[in-house]
């Protein structure tokens, strides 16, 4: 059977930055910039960028496109004993499939909450009673699943709907044409929330305290490692996703480049994100009478706890606002959420010879069924724990595997650099081998070795070791163990052959 090919290059492109800007564009990189030295996190970021990111992102384009399978087929064709690496990866995408789905979820009642500010004024008090009516903790509940949410299932059933529907269509008709409308409508929503932030009263104080560098923050190792991290939880990449999307691409497809003009959209959406969130944060401490430093945070607080906070106060069509926000939160979420699933309905088709149809009703159904864990009363907890576990002992040690793997054991950085240089306008010489061979399994064994000592020397979050095992080291071990079982099943005969001239039928990308 032919492989799905993109109907376009931009619309390849569209998909891998759709991948790319997710959730942490807008809710993590703000933060993680301010806390680790303003402006001058600049620096150690676009070093980041170009020493692990694109380098990581022309691998994974070259793997999937050379070899035209899955994560697990591109893996198996290079070498038999590496396949367990991308169903490891597909694992991961799975895992987190099934709680990003949920934020979403918030995202869409959070747009509808925003026409008329149904949050109160207490946006925290709401946030974990009234809409995600989280279960009281002091009777030592913590861990125990409790009733579904309404307020989160409803729109959760309508995130499964949008994500299987666009991916029952396919490659080109599906996730190319959603890419299409998502991304442009994404760009154009949040730049109409940074116009207006920036005009805001207190924008330059959020703007000085985001952009002011500190310089001595530079000879901090911890800053380094904040810079790596970032660009590679923000990119999709040692999640299976842009193996199989390359996999769709034609013959002449310029993957250098491709590389490059994704790498540096997604830095611009998350400096665009930046400017945005501290703007309007800096409207908020001067509004407040307090500094930025009082009213700057990351993640779920500064998207659903902070953000309502400062519509409360905007002055005029703050009902305006809160949908462009939440909406492009949606929007980012969707397409992110789409690739990911892209990941096992691919994986489970290339293995188990089943059709798009079963292979998304299968695996998608599965993960849409687990999600409603995460739309409990005790969800929070769940999705926290697994968030923070599936990302350090996930995805950052199947980036520093899959490097390592490649570079030093199967030794097939010459061959796949030879094969990105031939359908590439530009070429990489030495530079991309000494990123992926050298500084990468250093920036992320060092990484891996720190979170590994702080996660074996105290509890996350000081949560219940009973929460952290099983929604934690379980869930993180769970998906190697998967990789292993699902690498055991036999392939077809000739399965494995590389198809000489299947790229050639395609249009040229």
């Amino acid at each position: 059977m032919a492989r799905e090919q993109w109907g376009t290059r931009a619309g390849f492109i569209l998909a891998a930055i759709g991948s790319a800007v997710g959730l942490g564009n807008i809710w993590r990189f703000p933060y993680v910039a301010y806390e680790n030295g303003g402006g001058a996190f600049f620096l150690p970021y676009l070093f980041a960028l170009l020493t692990a990111g694109i380098p990581l992102l022309i691998m994974e384009f070259t793997l999937g496109h050379k070899y035209r399978g899955s994560a697990p087929l591109s893996y198996a064709r290079l070498h038999k004993k590496a396949e367990w690496i991308g169903w490891w990866q597909v694992a991961i995408a799975f895992v987190i499939s099934t709680y990003y789905a949920v934020i979403i979820a918030w995202a869409i009642a959070y747009t509808y909450f925003a026409f008329n500010q149904s949050w109160g004024e207490d946006t925290g008090g709401f946030l974990m009673g009234e809409y995600l009516q989280r279960i009281d903790l002091s009777g030592g509940a913590l861990g125990e699943v409790g009733s579904l949410v309404p307020g989160v299932f409803i729109p959760l059933l309508v995130v499964w709907a949008v994500t299987l529907g666009v991916l029952f269509k396919g490659v080109k008709r599906g996730i190319e044409m959603a890419n299409r409308i998502f991304i442009p409508l994404l760009v154009v929503m949040f730049l109409l929330i940074v116009i207006r932030a920036i005009t805001l009263e207190g924008a330059l104080v959020g703007l000085d305290a985001f952009f002011a560098p500190n310089w001595s923050e530079i000879m901090s190792p911890g800053v380094w490692v904040a810079a790596y991290g970032q660009i590679f939880f923000s990119l999709s990449i040692a999640f299976a996703i842009m193996i199989t999307y390359s996999s769709y691409l034609g013959k002449k497809s310029d993957i250098n480049n491709n590389a490059f003009i994704t790498g540096f959209s997604n830095s611009s959406f998350e400096l665009l994100a930046g400017i945005g969130v501290f703007a309007a944060l800096g409207f908020m401490a001067t509004a407040s009478g307090v500094g930025v430093d009082e009213v700057a945070s990351a993640g779920i607080g500064l998207a659903f706890v902070v953000f309502p906070e400062i519509i409360n106060t905007f002055p005029g069509m703050n009902g305006f606002f809160g949908v462009l926000f939440f909406g492009s939160l949606v929007l980012a979420g969707l397409s992110s959420l789409i690739s990911i699933v892209e990941t096992f309905v691919a994986g489970i088709q290339d293995k188990f010879k089943l059709s798009r149809t079963k292979a998304v009703a299968f695996g998608g159904g599965l993960s849409a069924v687990i999600s409603l864990l995460f739309a409990t009363q005790g969800g929070l907890f769940f999705l926290d724990t697994a968030d923070y576990f599936i990302n350090q002992f996930g995805v950052a040690l199947a980036g520093l595997v899959s490097v390592i793997a490649v570079s030093w054991f199967i030794r097939k950085l010459p061959e796949l650099q030879g094969h990105a240089n031939g359908v590439s306008d530009f070429k990489t010489g030495l530079w991309w081998k000494v990123c992926l061979s050298i500084i990468t399994p250093i920036v992320l064994g060092y990484m891996a070795i720190q979170n590994t000592i702080t996660n074996i020397t105290s509890n996350y979050e000081d949560y219940p070791t009973s929460l952290v095992v099983s929604w934690g080291w379980v869930v993180a071990i769970g998906a190697i163990v998967i990789g292993f079982v699902f690498a055991s099943f036999k392939w077809q005969k000739n399965d494995l052959d590389v198809p000489a001239d299947s790229n050639d039928k395609g249009a040229d990308l």
